[in-house]
């Protein structure tokens, strides 16, 4: 099984050592990655702020690109900060809850298209909606990230936003994960969240699980209110 998450665009600053490329995991996306870096390092810093949708309070972000193989890197589920990753809450986990999430997590990136919990990354700034010029990040990425994840023949629970399955649909056969109120209702906060336990409550209990048959066994065991929609999808009632 992997679990398919979304970046964040907050980020924890810190970390140790520089990035090392060869140890990313998704080995096929490498020089896709490089492609993509080049265009952030291009693009002049007097643009970046308006092209990178960045405000007053957060312009300093475009420095980021310019510091991709030289700032420090801390492993992605680390970096990652916002409230899907205060749910899932990586750096509290027991050791073998943690070994869960590093096996079984991956997580989808603009700049890296696609990550292992564990690979260590440094700070960045670019999002799946940024039309970067020259460069159509959906076009990008779309075919080589839905090939990295049919390659490894596992069964998929796709909890990304919509902006990251467009860089790259997961396999036929794999779950699309809804999260909804007892009465039916969207959410938007609390789904992040929701999301983020989740995947924490997966790791704790080192859930083995093959497919959505086995998912919904062992969310009746864990008591975890997730349900069938049609053929393919999940609902996590919260």
């Amino acid at each position: 099984m992997i679990v398919l998450l979304p970046p964040s665009e907050t980020k924890a600053e810190g970390g140790s050592g520089v990035l090392d490329p060869a140890c990313l995991g998704f080995p096929s996306l490498r020089g896709r990655r490089r492609t993509v870096a080049a265009a952030l390092k291009r693009l002049p810093l007097q643009q970046a702020p308006a092209v990178l949708k960045l405000g007053s309070r957060n312009a300093h972000e475009a420095r980021w690109n310019r510091e991709l193989t030289t700032g420090p890197v801390r492993p992605a589920v680390e970096r990652y900060t916002g409230v899907l990753y205060d749910g899932l809450g990586a750096s509290t986990l027991s050791p073998e809850a943690r070994a869960w999430a590093d096996a079984h997590v991956a997580i989808a990136s603009a700049l890296f298209g696609l990550l292992r919990a564990s690979d260590p990354i440094p700070l960045y700034r670019l999002s799946g909606s940024t039309a970067l010029p020259g460069l159509p990040l959906k076009a990008h990425w779309r075919e080589a990230v839905s090939a990295a994840l049919a390659a490894t023949g596992e069964w998929m629970l796709d909890a990304r936003s919509e902006a990251y399955v467009a860089l790259g649909p997961a396999p036929a056969g794999s779950a699309f994960l809804h999260v909804e109120t007892p009465e039916g209702r969207a959410l938007n906060h609390f789904n992040k969240h929701a999301k983020g336990e989740l995947v924490r409550r997966l790791a704790e209990t080192g859930a083995a699980v093959g497919s959505r048959a086995d998912l919904l066994a062992w969310a009746a065991d864990a008591g975890v209110a997730l349900e069938p929609r049609g053929e393919r999808d999940l609902v996590l009632r919260v």
